[in-house]
């Protein structure tokens, strides 16, 4: 009988080791994307100061922060939170370091992050982020824009993921260019704010969102056109540029997006990867510290999932904590809630999956075998094996049935094998067996 409560808190997610091999095993493969991308890998600590977290978390992030208190202290008065995301505290990572880094920096993190969201499923108040992000000193090409999208996009082919994904590319210059034509520059958070949360609900009650700021009928009308925008490269720029608007906010958007656009389709032919990629007025991102390019990517077989990986450019984040201009461009991969789902979707296989390479079961109790047994399970770890001895007084089949739950195939070894220095390897899954050969 428990004397607590063990289960794990509410929103956080906790794996067995076959489940956990698996988990590693897609972070790592995402990990070596991005390094092959030309991405260092940093990692700043999970405590920040509250000022430097809040400065720019923005709607409802700020009340999803978790703060630290320390003894004696109140919730109030805590002056340290955990990070709830990786992009703010690089900013305050890159002004730390600014003389000591080359730019563009391109850096890639990879750790678990903490919101204090309701817990639903497939969402979690702990979780993994696998971000990317470049970073210019007083200015940064659009090139790298389409570049953390595609390193993105190939991190996600690495993935069992259940059929091919959507890139959905915008600019919020766009949306921002249309409401300073429309002079609702003031209820620009508001309407951000519901196209943001406009797939989540029925298109009528986006309508009286919008309706309720009090903006117009016309306004209305001109807004929900905006947003039904969508279209590949040769479709979007006519599009846009038939909503008569000339402002240079807007003209800017226009000209930003099309030049994502081409150079991501050149890179992605260029790969020879494959997932679709359209430009789409829906996508404005929530956080307010995206001033460009912003991207959401969705499954397209099940978007009712919604977003599995975003992000966007930030010319302005680190203006909060220096006057240098640190103009940025990032994304990120959710792998905590898409590690859920691709459960859910049967698409994470386990039955094979065995977190020990090597076990060795021990036959007599002769010093001689056990000598053997460990000699040979450290040429085994020498020669970058897992392996393990699997020691104690158990019965041989007893030891067999363990063996068969953590490793992936086993060794035996008694005197005959002691006598001839020849071990034989049985596969745990298929049952073949062969000899071990080791360089």
């Amino acid at each position: 009988m428990k004397k607590f409560n063990t289960r794990a808190l509410s929103g956080m997610q906790e794996l067995l080791p076959e489940l956990q091999t698996e988990f590693d095993r897609l972070k790592s493969n995402i990990l070596t994307v991005f390094r092959q991308h030309g991405f260092l890998h940093i990692e700043t600590p999970t405590i920040e100061r509250s000022e430097v977290l809040l400065a720019k978390a923005g709607g409802e992030t700020g009340k999803q922060i978790y703060k630290v208190v320390k003894t004696a202290e109140s919730v109030d008065e805590a002056d340290q939170a955990l990070r709830f995301d990786h992009t703010v505290p690089l900013a305050r990572y890159t002004v730390e370091h600014l003389n000591e880094l080359a730019f563009p920096f391109k850096v890639t993190q990879v750790a678990r992050n903490f919101r204090g969201e309701r817990p639903q499923r497939g969402r979690f108040r702990e979780f993994y982020q696998c971000d990317v992000d470049v970073v210019g000193r007083n200015n940064l090409p659009l090139e790298y824009d389409a570049e953390v999208i595609m390193t993105l996009a190939e991190a996600l082919l690495t993935l069992p993921l259940p059929g091919k994904f959507r890139v959905r590319v915008s600019n919020r210059k766009l949306l921002g260019g249309l409401l300073e034509a429309l002079n609702l520059e003031q209820k620009a958070d508001e309407i951000f704010g519901i196209i943001d949360h406009a797939e989540k609900v029925a298109p009528e009650k986006t309508v009286q969102a919008l309706e309720e700021l009090k903006i117009g009928s016309e306004n209305v009308v001109k807004i929900t056109t905006f947003m039904e925008i969508c279209g590949d490269l040769v479709e979007i720029k006519p599009k846009l540029q038939d909503l008569g608007l000339e402002n240079a906010k807007f003209r800017a958007g226009i000209e930003e997006i099309t030049k994502v656009l081409y150079f991501l389709q050149h890179l992605r032919e260029v790969a020879g990867a494959e997932f679709e990629l359209v430009a789409d007025m829906k996508i404005v991102r929530g956080l307010d510290y995206y001033t460009g390019t912003v991207f959401e990517t969705v499954l397209l077989e099940h978007p009712e999932i919604g977003s599995i990986c975003s992000g966007g450019r930030y010319e302005n984040l680190a203006s909060n904590y220096t006057d240098q201009s640190l103009p940025g461009v990032g994304g990120s991969i959710g792998l905590t809630r898409l590690f859920y789902i691709l459960q859910n979707f049967g698409s994470v296989a386990t039955e094979n999956v065995k977190p020990v390479e090597y076990a060795i079961v021990l036959v007599g109790e002769e010093e001689r075998i056990s000598t053997t047994g460990l000699e040979l399970v450290e040429k085994l770890r020498k020669n970058r094996h897992s392996a393990e001895i699997i020691w104690g007084e158990k019965k041989m089949g007893d030891k067999i049935k363990y063996t068969a739950q953590i490793a992936q195939k086993l060794i035996v070894i008694g005197e005959n094998e002691v006598a001839a220095q020849n071990y034989q390897v049985k596969d745990l899954a298929s049952g073949e067996k062969s000899e071990l050969i080791l360089g």
